[in-house]
């Protein structure tokens, strides 16, 4: 989906399509046929751009074989969608059934992570419409922070000096811009905005700047006029902003609270879990953590990974971070000249909700997906961008 920015500008919004992973690229075929194209004409819309998540064995079909490519591009064509963005951050298994911290491999110190994301450069630039000649790719925050130390970080802030140049030749040959953006989450060695700015103002590239997870930073109690006011003082560019909602306990020490949370404590993800304290901020890897007892103060609100819908908030005594979300788009599009152009929304967690909240059919999945997008079309239609066909 397109809009027309007051600055005369055009942002992009798109819906990302790690919520149905495939590994393969047959399996990107079928997510372009049974979801993709049913969520567009929910929306009654001629075209929709997606978030394309593209594994590591279907981004190497598609780089060893052009007319592989080329057929790619032309099935997102005669199914009415777009790819301005990929989402570069799982490389492979995120379908399975246990993902926990296997998504955070490789980091930024093995090179196999330089060369994923250099072969996402080049695909997203044969599959940039014809009249878009900026993509954007979002990647881990380096690492996870358990294994990351000054060598590792000293060998990933290399390979983003290398990455940044190999855009620069790719723009040369290709006429299109591809910036990578690294998105903080909760328990990397980048959590937050503040910690990007460090590693990025290293690098010194507007090549490699930060993705806003909107999720992410209400679960580690970001504040959005603090964080995005930092960033711009340090000048670091923001490629892309992910419209995504996080867990949200108010009172965390009633039964009745921790029972509800209980119910969004699965196998699957990571759902870090964080509150403040006198003493900052205090947080578990997972929510099970938490709700062991003991781990986490439960004197103030908590706030879990867990992206819930946009538009369906969990039911009381839980809540969602949507009014964070909110803050946050406004202070990235709906200002004289916008800070990104490229938003998307980013429930992969739909399979994961509680059994009650599931959608049963691939028709409810698109129904709930249609849903997300229509809220945030509506958000930006508020802030007064146009809605272009």
């Amino acid at each position: 989906m397109r809009f027309r920015h007051p600055d005369g500008s055009t942002v992009h919004l798109s819906y990302c399509t790690n919520v149905h992973p495939a590994e393969n690229l047959e399996g990107v075929l079928g997510q372009l046929r049974d979801h993709c194209e049913p969520v567009r004409k929910r929306l009654g819309r001629d075209r929709l751009g997606i978030g394309l998540w593209l594994a590591k064995g279907a981004a190497q079909a598609l780089i060893n074989d052009p007319a592989q490519l080329r057929g790619l591009r032309a099935e997102l064509d005669r199914r009415g969608l777009e790819v301005v963005t990929l989402n570069g951050f799982p490389y492979e298994g995120f379908g399975a059934e246990e993902v926990k911290y296997r998504v955070y491999k490789p980091d930024w110190a093995d090179p196999e992570r330089l060369s994923h994301t250099s072969d996402l450069a080049r695909l997203l630039a044969a599959l940039l419409p014809d009249d878009v000649t900026e993509g954007s790719v979002s990647t881990l925050p380096l690492a996870w922070r358990t294994t990351f130390d000054e060598a590792a970080a000293d060998t990933a802030r290399t390979a983003l000096r290398t990455l940044s140049e190999r855009l620069d030749a790719l723009e040369e040959l290709t006429g299109k811009s591809i910036r990578i953006a690294l998105e903080p989450e909760p328990g990397c060695t980048v959590e937050t905005t503040g910690d990007a700015i460090g590693p990025l103002t290293d690098i010194a590239s507007d090549r490699i700047g930060i993705c806003v997870d909107t999720c992410h930073l209400a679960t580690s109690f970001e504040d959005p006029a603090t964080a995005l006011a930092a960033l711009e003082a340090a000048h670091i560019v923001i490629p892309k902003a992910q419209l995504s909602a996080a867990l949200h306990a108010e009172d965390p020490h009633l039964p009745e609270v921790r029972e509800a949370l209980g119910a969004f404590a699965e196998p699957r993800f990571l759902h870090q879990t964080r509150t403040r304290t006198a003493a900052g901020l205090r947080g578990t890897d997972d929510l099970d953590e938490a709700l062991g007892g003991g781990t986490l103060p439960d004197g103030a609100p908590w706030r879990s990974h867990f992206h819930v819908p946009l538009h369906a908030p969990p039911a009381p005594p839980l809540t969602s971070t949507l009014p964070v979300l909110q803050d946050t788009l406004a202070r990235l599009v709906g200002v004289a000249e916008p800070r990104t152009r490229h938003l998307e929304v980013e429930t992969y967690t739909w399979q994961a909700l509680p059994a009650e909240l599931r959608p049963r059919s691939r028709g409810q999945l698109a129904d709930g997906i249609a849903a997300e997008l229509t809220l945030a079309r509506d958000l930006l239609v508020d802030l007064g961008l146009k809605e272009l066909p």
